[in-house]
């Protein structure tokens, strides 16, 4: 039995986790993957759960919330007639390929080289969020054919590397090939349910050495179910924010923070 006092330090770290991870994906519609991934590891090394497949547990614990949180989003937005479903059913099988070939792939991988991955990756992500345009084109329709399956299977491969959903990849993609930015949004939260359902029931079976206390598979019960209750009460607040102040200037410093956290990850990945 772990000692009740870590365990209640565990929770409360987690639950100040999805609170955070709930205002920032309400205020600036960015994925809480990305925050709940490097966040993940930060708390359960602190906790003293390092072992060299913890990042393992971190990416799928934060494809779990993903589930739940897709689910939802795409409801809200489909009531709305956002959704591209003709996109959505053209892309989804692609995505879902390419996710369960990035957990075959990160099974095989050691902690060090999957915190390179998030970092390196992660810049990229901020570096969009601070720069990218909205009127920036890569052309007037979506990829078809050999284009969109090398395409769809490398957002759902990428994004199991990064424990992230559909929205980091799939709406700067979509924005480029002429999609408006709220049919984006929209559509990205089913490409993130095809990115974490096979994903996590890859997780769920992937043995784990040393493991945080309460993990099935590769996915930590009691952060699961603490950040998708914290977010669900936060999220609308950072809605509230959104509304209530201009969100550009913190995307930008939204951005900074990501790339800083990204940086940090490739430093400890290099051994510094």
């Amino acid at each position: 039995m772990p000692d009740p006092t870590l365990l209640a330090l565990m929770a409360a770290l987690l639950a100040v986790i999805g609170g955070f991870a709930g205002i920032i994906a309400g205020l600036l519609g960015v994925g809480g993957g990305i925050v709940l991934v490097p966040a993940f590891f930060y708390a359960f090394t602190l906790l003293g759960y390092a072992g060299p497949q913890l990042m393992q547990v971190c990416l799928a614990t934060s494809l779990a919330t993903i589930i739940v949180t897709s689910l939802k989003s795409v409801r809200t937005h489909n009531k709305r007639g956002a959704v591209d479903w003709e996109i959505l059913k053209g892309w989804a099988a692609w995505i879902a390929i390419g996710a369960v070939v990035g957990v075959l792939a990160a099974s095989g991988l050691r902690s060090v080289a999957l915190q390179a991955i998030f970092g390196g990756v992660g810049v990229v992500v901020g570096l969009y969020l601070a720069l990218g345009r909205e009127h920036w084109r890569l052309g007037e329709a979506m990829p078809k054919g050999g284009a969109r399956g090398a395409t769809g299977a490398g957002i759902g491969f990428l994004s199991v590397l990064m424990g992230i959903g559909g929205g980091s990849f799939g709406v700067p993609l979509m924005t480029l090939f002429g999609v408006p930015i709220h049919r984006a949004v929209a559509t990205a939260a089913g490409f993130g349910i095809t990115i974490a359902v096979p994903s996590v029931l890859g997780f769920l079976l992937m043995p784990i050495d040393a493991p945080p206390p309460y993990t099935l598979g590769a996915v930590n019960i009691p952060a699961f179910l603490l950040v998708i209750a914290m977010t669900n009460l936060t999220a609308p607040l950072g809605v509230k924010l959104a509304h209530a102040m201009d969100p550009k200037p913190l995307r930008r410093v939204f951005a900074v923070f990501i790339m800083l956290m990204a940086l940090n990850m490739l430093r400890k990945a290099l051994g510094y």
